[in-house]
């Protein structure tokens, strides 16, 4: 499992995300968490827990340590390490092949401070993803006990005011402020990928086989079938097809827990996009733009 405990741990902690962790006595100094893509190839994060920094590196087969991709402090400036399109693809691949993973979001938001938005890019279409990989972050709350009386009031006690019910805790890491402030892309102002030492080469092959590894995904275990409506999904952008796209993946034997979590109720539009266009071989992005 890419994601270990302590970085579950982490990603969990609000804290963690808006730069008030300055450490504690239970965790290591500097945590390690490597996704592997594909080909074994793999993205390895090092985030040193103190000073909030994190290094992005590009772990290649023949190796045992990473060649670095970018370095980026707690708060900027945040290197141009990997473009947008390619993190997303990246991070589906990633998602895909872990079912510990629900979404992709986990990977889109640790990695986000490397892939500021370039010219190229619609930073309104930044901000959606990330807004979804950021409100992805969920964790488990307690039941919380029914309040009330004991015994059946007096008719005159008897309105809620009275009885006050305990405030259910939120199973969101990160409230909707947070969410907001993190959303918002951030703009490049170092650009690593110009540099020799940049292993562009390394990169570039990992691109095309990320790709061709989401190409295939439709024809993965008979879910063929699913490409046709997948890719009327996509057409139409009318996501209320989904359900059928789920049954038709269920009849065909589909029980892969991130698929089915993505397009199952309640369904998260933005989640489900992610999904409708990769089994529909369609371009990232492609029902975000269509929808929003």
């Amino acid at each position: 499992m890419p994601v270990s405990e302590v970085v579950q741990r982490l990603i969990l902690d609000p804290d963690f995300w808006t730069g008030g962790l300055t450490g504690d006595d239970d965790l290591p100094a500097t945590v390690r968490v490597s996704f592997p893509v594909v080909a074994d190839y793999a993205l390895v994060l090092d985030i040193d827990l103190p000073s909030g920094d994190r290094t992005l590196g590009l772990r290649l087969p023949s190796s045992t340590e990473p060649v670095q991709l970018g370095w980026a402090p707690a708060g900027g400036p945040y290197p141009a390490a990997l473009r947008w399109w390619e993190l997303e693809s990246f991070a589906r691949v990633i998602a895909l092949d872990d079912p510990t993973l629900p979404h992709p979001g986990v990977v889109v938001a640790l990695l986000s401070p490397f892939v500021p938005a370039g010219p190229e890019d619609d930073p309104g279409g930044i901000a959606a993803v990330r807004e979804a990989a950021y409100r992805s972050l969920v964790r488990e709350v307690p039941v919380v006990e029914p309040a009330g009386p004991e015994q059946a009031p007096l008719p005159l006690f008897t309105g809620e005011h009275w009885w006050p019910a305990p405030p259910v805790p939120s199973p969101q890491v990160l409230d909707e402020a947070t969410i907001a402030a993190l959303s918002a892309p951030a703009f490049a102002s170092l650009q690593v990928r110009v540099g020799e030492r940049f292993p562009h080469e390394d990169l570039a092959f990992l691109v095309r086989r990320t790709d061709a590894a989401l190409a295939s995904v439709p024809d993965l275990l008979g879910w063929t079938g699913a490409g046709p409506l997948a890719r009327e999904i996509v057409r139409s952008a009318d996501l209320s097809v989904v359900p059928a796209l789920l049954g038709v993946l269920s009849d065909a034997g589909c029980d892969h827990p991130t698929v089915l979590d993505a397009l199952s109720e309640p369904l998260v539009a933005l989640e489900a996009y992610w999904m409708v266009e990769t089994l529909a071989g369609a371009e990232p992005g492609t029902l975000l733009r269509r929808h929003a």
